[in-house]
């Protein structure tokens, strides 16, 4: 009998294709150095990258050695180093000499001064080849200390002159919307609007009118024309944060959206053309939800012309102490000190909402401490006892209220274990430690899509 189906009797088995078995949209290489080009990745296909002419993309960088890694394009692609002297960096992370690492779409390779992007999507992505060889330089007023947000502020500045949208990935209050701002202010739009939405602040209908607009009449209580916040943000940057919460419904009509550059309000019935560059934020795992059908793959490939994942505080702890410099000084309390004891309980602590919450900290203490020294009094008990609380899933924001916590997390839970099990519910059953009936009710109230019936033989 299959392992694809029940080892009971009677019991309908449900299963989803794997990822490895859709066919893949082509790939492409974003190659963004002295001299912007994109090269088509071709299954089978291995490209040496370095500073000789005979490479097969040959970039001119003293920082590259002369054949300095070579690319390999098969299920996945990946990068060899071909033990050059400056090394490589794949998604933030350094390469060993030698070494190989897996390059996922939307993940870039830093080879000295040059970025190369993997791209997905039916046709090559189109580049501003003057802005893209120019980076401007990182804007002022943002505090970078820690190693890999230094490599993130690079990508950026890189990126940002660019046309690739770009996908934000982080557990909530790591600072999406401060990256976001980034890229905007250090592109060619920068003199254009940079307009923001939560999609998870809406409900499905305003939403779908906040985004794209209505005409007058094209619903109860709409008595005059609204324009769409993508028509808001014409000339300049879109930044949808918590993009993973946007209705199946709305994100077909927002893949169109990007796809054409064309906008249709509600109840229009001509589209308007738009010229937007687009930022998504988001703290789910995407991927896996592309991969179970809860956010589509389309839309997560054109959203994802290049994924910067930011790290959480817990992981940068060089930062903690200058940011909360920071807030004490827009606080008002820039001469504000933390005792050893104080400064020691904010290094210990776990920071589970990220700089968002160190941020509320400070402002806090900051109202709290009458002297000139913040002493560990001034601090809340969870942070002086220093828990190491664990970390919150990169899928689940929290909104305040433990049930509702509780069952994002369920979901999320359940999304991973679908997609593990390739959509198979008795084994998704077992490895969530639930009955399948109570899985499938978990599904129905959910809301998510039913696997569909698998008919092979028995």
């Amino acid at each position: 009998m299959s392992s694809d189906f029940d080892d009971f009797e009677g019991v309908e088995t449900f299963r989803l294709p794997s990822p490895r078995e859709e066919k893949q949209p082509p790939r492409w290489l974003v190659v963004l150095g002295a001299t912007p080009s994109v090269v088509a990745l071709v299954p089978g296909s291995a490209l040496t990258v370095g500073r000789s002419t005979e490479c097969e993309i040959a970039i001119a960088d003293r920082a590259i050695s002369r054949r300095h890694a070579v690319i390999h394009v098969g299920d996945q692609v990946t990068v060899e180093d071909l033990g050059s002297a400056n090394g490589l960096v794949v998604a933030g992370v350094p390469v060993q000499a030698h070494g190989h690492a897996v390059v996922p779409v939307g993940s870039a390779i830093q080879i000295g001064t040059a970025l190369l992007v993997v791209h997905a999507g039916p046709n090559p992505p189109t580049l501003d080849a003057e802005a893209a060889a120019t980076p401007r330089p990182r804007p002022p007023g943002h505090l970078v200390v820690d190693p890999a947000v230094e490599r993130l502020y690079d990508l950026v500045a890189r990126v940002a002159p660019t046309r690739l949208n770009v996908l934000l990935l982080g557990e909530t209050g790591v600072g999406k919307e401060v990256f976001a701002a980034a890229v905007h202010a250090q592109s060619t739009r920068s003199g254009g609007p940079f307009v923001k939405i939560n999609c998870a602040a809406l409900s499905p209908q305003l939403l779908e009118s906040e985004l794209f607009g209505h005409e007058r009449g094209a619903f109860t209580g709409a008595d005059r024309a609204h324009a769409g916040l993508v028509e808001a943000a014409h000339g300049g940057t879109l930044l949808l944060d918590e993009v993973g919460e946007m209705p199946l419904a709305l994100q077909a009509k927002l893949l169109r959206v990007i796809e054409a550059l064309e906008v249709k309000r509600v109840g229009a019935v001509q589209p308007r053309s738009v010229d937007v560059r687009f930022v998504a934020a988001t703290n789910r795992d995407l991927e896996a939800e592309s991969a179970l059908g809860t956010f589509r793959q389309d839309l997560y490939y054109r959203l994802k012309g290049i994924s910067l994942e930011i790290p959480a505080l817990r992981d940068r702890p060089s930062e903690i102490l200058p940011l909360a410099a920071h807030f004490l000084a827009a606080s008002g309390r820039p001469h504000l000190e933390p005792t050893e004891e104080a400064a020691a309980a904010l290094l210990t602590y776990a920071w589970p909402g990220n700089v968002r919450e160190l941020r509320n900290v400070m402002e806090r203490a900051a109202a709290l401490a009458e002297g000139p020294k913040l002493g560990v009094d001034h601090l809340p008990q969870e942070v002086v006892d220093g828990r190491r609380a664990p970390a919150p899933s990169p899928a689940v924001a929290s909104s305040g209220d433990l049930r509702e916590d509780l069952a994002a997390l369920e979901r999320q839970r359940i999304v991973a274990a679908l997609a593990e099990c390739e959509g198979n519910q008795t084994k998704a059953a077992r490895l969530l430690g639930m009955p399948r009936r109570t899985l499938i009710s978990r599904i129905e109230e959910y809301g998510l899509p039913r696997p569909r019936k698998d008919r092979g033989p028995r």
